[in-house]
């Protein structure tokens, strides 16, 4: 097992030991529907996809604490760049990850899933707004701060800006509650995005997402800059 791979074992183990910790405490029930369906994005150390892709990370061993070895299998996809997509079910306090046998239920191949979690992430937490930011510099949002960066899987959203920008638009997620993006013939912007992405990514330790820069040009992402060795 790799060490992104152990990464991803640690934080899954995590996810179920903060679950089973809140039910002691205070159950907490999940609307496991289609309706209740997002996706997120989260950072895959020493990863650099090049173009999108959607492959699955399948089936992972891992020992627990007590020597125990089990198989964990997630709806998570490597995706590009150093970052991978979630699928999850979304309780506005918290969010457990879906599982294949989820999928499988609700008749989705991961593709439709993650069309279907775009759809309801705008029609629970609002279409992308575009605001000012600095340098040049667009900033993308929604009415979920942490879930800002999963404004970068609506591709109709991006697809719409293109129209304006033949030539792409530049964008950076250098953590979960930051989206920003420039148009790639601005060179000047694109400077600021590249110092500003790397400035928001190193200070933001526990909500780092991708420390790389991303091209939207034909309806696709592509990485633009590769993300930083670690």
């Amino acid at each position: 097992m790799n060490r992104h791979a152990r990464k991803l074992v640690a934080a899954w183990l995590a996810l179920v030991a903060l679950g089973a910790n809140a039910q002691a405490s205070a159950p907490q029930e999940f609307d496991t529907d289609t309706g209740n369906l997002l996706a997120v994005l989260r950072g895959s150390d020493g990863d650099n996809q090049p173009q999108e892709t959607l492959q699955p990370y399948g089936r992972l061993r891992a020992e627990l604490p007590d020597g125990r070895v089990v198989e964990l299998e997630m709806s998570w996809f490597r995706y590009v760049g150093d970052m991978h997509i979630r699928l999850v079910f979304d309780s506005r306090t918290e969010l457990q990850s879906a599982s294949p046998d989820d999928l499988q239920r609700m008749q989705l191949a991961p593709e439709q899933a993650l069309q279907l979690a775009v759809q309801n992430m705008r029609r629970t937490y609002g279409e992308p707004l575009v605001q000012p930011w600095q340098g040049g510099l667009m900033q993308v949002r929604g009415r979920a701060d942490d879930l800002n960066s999963s404004y970068f899987l609506d591709r109709s959203f991006w697809r719409s800006l293109e129209e304006r920008h033949p030539q792409g638009l530049v964008a950076a997620v250098p953590v979960r509650g930051g989206l920003l993006y420039a148009p790639a013939d601005d060179e000047d912007a694109v400077a600021t995005l590249r110092f500003s992405a790397t400035a928001l990514y190193a200070g933001s330790s526990r909500r780092q997402l991708s420390s790389a820069l991303y091209l939207f040009k034909d309806g696709r992402w592509s990485v633009f800059q590769p993300p930083l060795a670690h």
